[in-house]
């Protein structure tokens, strides 16, 4: 049985992730809700944040292994609010207030309030059917 989906379908979904999202969030620990992902830890999951735009992503584009992809760009100089193991990234989507994605950071890091982390470029991916 042959499964296909073309690729302005999956382009949709990763423009709309990169046409809504308005915040990037360093937590510790998965957010599950845009709450979650909005409240400083322990309470929520929140150690950091930065507005972004359109500008911060590249794609959609060809998947690395299948699909298609959307590139979040390098982020720098963001300000850590809560010390802790920042392990996860979420994008936002503050004026709907919705969790648009959530993706584990490469290696954790040991952030401290008060200073400033980076975050790597990274990508959302979505493979084509099997």
């Amino acid at each position: 049985m042959t499964k296909t989906v073309d690729d302005a379908v999956l382009d949709a979904a990763l423009n709309q992730i990169k046409n809504t999202a308005d915040k990037l969030v360093v937590c510790i620990g998965a957010p599950v809700s845009y709450a979650e992902a909005n409240a400083n830890s322990p309470t929520g999951k929140r150690c950091g944040q930065r507005a972004i735009t359109s500008a911060n992503f590249a794609g959609p584009a060809n998947g690395d292994v299948s699909g298609r992809k959307l590139t979040i760009n390098q982020q720098t100089g963001i300000t850590v609010d809560v010390s802790g193991a920042a392990d996860h990234v979420a994008l936002v989507d503050d004026t709907a207030s919705v969790l648009l994605a959530v993706t584990s950071l490469a290696a954790s890091q040991a952030v401290t309030a008060g200073n400033t982390m980076t975050v790597n470029a990274f990508d959302l991916e979505i493979a084509d059917p099997t």
